[in-house]
């Protein structure tokens, strides 16, 4: 709220000084802590929520080939989406180039990041999958330094390297915890990985200057449904007509997907990267395994070792070191 005082002195000065036209200016970046609750609540609801998708996830790796199910998760997803945007009275208008730029979004976020990831779990566990994504970190915080010039303190990467050799602890259980083939291991490591780039460059893309300007849910709608689109495409060329199985169990895996894990959680997640960066936003996806594997604990048996424990623990204290970082005097 304006103090009436200073906006009156405000009016005075403007009135003797001549008006004289300005550059743009960029608009300024939260740099708000871990603990605001205007981090927090977004930060722990989109982690508990993807959390969870792991186990749900594993359930869809089945009879319908995994690019079909992607395609019928982003259906309900653009759908949800575009019907929020109409609950809100979001204007769901792009100009040309912010169409082209949903398009490019849609396609490597909702369509290349996600086949990429069910394309992962038919060669290694959906675990091992999970913490590998933790290390959507790195490139955010690179790709964010060098496209959007969000700086990056060496209080970030202390939390970082932390953060890594907790991640690298959790993968290391989880490879042997699974016995699997090596060459299995690499491939699904490799397909990971390259989701893990789909998504980052998403990240960034709909955080910059030219995508700022538009509400996220619009862009979100927009971009899941080229996604949809994308995908559906490349499952006619792929894998034919479309499949799909009518158990219980994975219709409402697809509808939870698309509606929880996708219309809740997309918008905060993207809200996130705005207020404070891609680089801590990512922190998420360090914070994510974690979930899963509780839950694991609590509805699939999943027994703690020393070097799950251990990693975790590390997780936890690198993304706490990092989300404390402030940015460096400009």
């Amino acid at each position: 709220m304006n103090h009436p005082v200073i906006t009156e002195a405000a009016a005075e000065i403007a009135a003797e000084q001549p008006i004289t036209p300005k550059e743009p200016v960029k608009a300024e970046h939260t740099d708000y802590g871990l603990l605001h609750p205007k981090i927090l609540l977004p930060f722990l609801l989109v982690s508990l929520i993807w959390g969870s998708t792991w186990l749900v996830i594993r359930d869809q790796i089945s009879a319908v080939p995994a690019s079909w199910s992607v395609t019928y998760r982003f259906i309900i997803a653009a759908a949800g989406m575009f019907i929020l945007a109409a609950c809100m009275r979001i204007p769901l208008r792009l100009d040309r180039r912010g169409q082209l730029w949903a398009m490019l979004i849609g396609v490597v976020q909702f369509a290349m990041n996600f086949n990429f990831v069910y394309a992962a779990e038919h060669h290694i566990t959906s675990g091992l999958v999970a913490v590998l994504f933790a290390l959507l970190i790195v490139p955010n915080a690179l790709l964010g330094k060098y496209w959007l010039g969000r700086a990056v303190t060496r209080q970030f990467w202390i939390g970082a390297i932390i953060a890594s050799v907790g991640v690298g602890l959790l993968v290391l259980r989880e490879y042997r915890f699974a016995d699997m083939n090596p060459v299995e291991v690499l491939i699904g490591t490799g397909l990971t990985l390259i989701a893990v780039m789909c998504a980052s460059v998403s990240n960034v893309l709909q955080a910059s200057d030219r995508m700022t300007r538009f509400p996220i849910i619009a862009v979100l709608a927009w971009a899941m449904l080229y996604g949809v689109i994308g995908n559906a495409i490349w499952s006619l060329i792929t894998v034919g007509a479309p499949v799909i199985e009518t158990r219980a169990a994975y219709l409402g895996g697809i509808v939870y997907l698309g509606l929880i894990g996708s219309v809740v959680t997309f918008p905060l997640y993207f809200g996130l990267i705005r207020d404070i960066g891609p680089g801590k936003a990512a922190y998420t996806s360090v914070f994510i395994p974690v979930v899963a594997m509780l839950l694991s604990t609590l509805f699939e048996g999943y027994v703690w070792s020393a070097l799950a424990a251990a990693g975790a623990v590390l997780a936890m204290a690198g993304l706490l070191i990092s989300m404390q970082a402030r940015k460096p005097s400009q």
